[in-house]
């Protein structure tokens, strides 16, 4: 298990759970921002899941705690990497 200092080092979703009136779209920017400057070496899914757990006491309906929920699950659906595939033609 991470401390919460190297998993949210820049302390972005900290200031986000702190902020009042903060809105679904601002949570999302700053997920994006944390999850772009996670250290290589994590696992970002762990992270998440110790964040969500650190943050168990706010409300489920935070708009961070909804992104941060929608983060895991998101993860959770493989995706088809790679970009546009072209068939052969016969």
């Amino acid at each position: 298990m991470q401390t919460m200092a190297k998993l949210d080092h820049k302390q972005l979703i900290r200031e986000a759970y702190r902020i009042e009136g903060i809105t679904a779209s601002q949570c999302r920017s700053i997920f994006l921002d944390w999850a772009l400057s996670l250290p290589v070496e994590l696992d970002n899914r762990a992270a998440i899941t110790q964040i969500l757990e650190h943050y168990s006491s706010e409300p489920s309906d935070h708009p961070m705690t909804v992104v941060l929920q929608q983060g895991l699950e998101e993860m959770a659906m493989p995706r088809r990497r790679g970009g546009w595939r072209s068939r052969s033609r016969d």
